[in-house]
């Protein structure tokens, strides 16, 4: 019997090694990882993605989302001054020492949190936005929930370790996917080295890929020493843009190792085919008592396809375009274009009409009808 205990535990040891290389074939350090394209969000390679995680101040993602969402809704601008509480100076961990008798800009604000992880300044934009820093992490949380970050419970705005306070490299994923869809982010994010307080308060990005990885423009370091390190790194090349996501690296240099491996896989396997570029013109369709028989169809937005390195070969195009009474007004769909490979739908996009096409009038009915016999009586002579 024992012998049979041992065999089954032999093969059941065999079995997990093998599955756990096979997840993890680019020999990662980190605990977690997880690598998408972008614009689809179409994951590339994927390894412990679900398991829940200590972020760090891989937090920070989602206090800068919201950041950045106020901004773009108005509600606040980049010269607004905001003010630091009691509680923002003693937040402790990486800061820029923020005093209460002084008030940053939304501008400087952001400099800090992104280049050198301000928990100080966290804290204080989260009183800014949410009135205190309670109500903000409700406002994080609602909003994990709308991204379906199903992994994820926000305990504060900066990632210091608390109980609870945890995520996975999946989430993070899909957070920073939604964050660098406000490219002014890249603003912040870029910066390698610059200061505050006119020139009195160094930064230096604690991101080193921003300096030494080429297309890197982003996002998030992050580390504790019950998260040990952690990292969201974004890269863009010959128009694809990469999230990637490391967690629980065993030391700072092994998480930015884990994240050129993770980038450069999917910068060496994949690619970003453009099918065809917002613009273009697709052909002419009737319209039916217009002033002008046809109008011509264009392709409301770029329209591209992540495919492997290869390349994307034989694709076939088809035209669907609506039945169409005038009047038509210009950018109005118009019917759609579907995009085949192998007799399978792998992209499609709105048609829409390149100019105006008013309603026939019934003077200029009657003067079309004229024109028409009258060119038909010429013909028979």
């Amino acid at each position: 019997m024992w012998r049979k205990v041992i065999s089954m535990m032999l093969v059941l040891s065999l079995f997990f090694t093998s599955f756990s290389f096979a997840e993890n074939k680019l020999n990662l350090t980190g605990k977690a990882a997880y690598l998408i394209e972008a614009e689809t969000g179409e994951t590339l390679y994927s390894y412990n993605e679900h398991e829940v995680l200590r972020p760090a101040s891989v937090t920070k993602v989602m206090t800068l989302l919201l950041i950045m969402e106020a901004l773009e809704d108005g509600s606040i601008s980049l010269d607004d001054l905001v003010p630091c509480s009691e509680r923002a100076r003693k937040m402790g961990g990486s800061q820029i020492w923020l005093n209460e008798n002084e008030k940053l800009t939304v501008n400087d604000m952001l400099k800090a949190i992104c280049v050198v992880s301000a928990n100080d300044c966290c804290v204080a934009m989260s009183e800014f936005l949410g009135g205190s820093e309670e109500v903000f992490v409700e406002m994080m949380n609602q909003r994990a929930k709308e991204l379906g970050m199903k992994d994820t419970t926000f305990k504060n705005c900066h990632g210091i370790d608390e109980e609870g306070h945890v995520t996975s490299a999946y989430d993070i994923a899909i957070m920073s996917r939604e964050l660098i869809k406000h490219k002014k982010i890249f603003d912040y994010t870029t910066i390698w080295m610059d200061s505050l307080r006119d020139g009195k308060s160094q930064l230096v990005n604690t991101n080193r890929l921003i300096r030494f990885y080429d297309g890197a423009n982003g996002l998030k370091t992050g580390s504790t020493s019950l998260a040990l390190y952690n990292l969201s790194a974004t890269a863009k090349r010959d128009n694809m843009q990469l999230v990637g996501v490391i967690l629980g690296a065993p030391t700072t240099k092994d998480r930015f190792n884990d994240a050129t491996k993770l980038l450069d896989y999917g910068f060496a396997n994949y690619a970003v085919t453009m099918l065809d570029e917002k613009g273009t013109e697709v052909g002419d369709t009737k319209v039916e008592r217009g002033e002008e028989d046809f109008v011509t169809g264009v392709i409301a937005e770029d329209v591209s396809k992540l495919t492997e390195k290869k390349g994307l070969k034989g694709v076939e195009r088809q035209v669907n375009f609506m039945r169409l009474k005038a009047p038509v007004k210009a950018g109005e769909q118009i019917g759609e274009m579907v995009y085949l490979k192998d007799g399978a739908e792998i992209a499609k996009v709105a048609i829409c009409a390149k100019y105006d096409v008013d309603k026939l009038s019934f003077p200029k009915s009657f003067m079309k009808i004229f024109n028409g016999w009258f060119r038909m009586g010429r013909e028979t002579v």
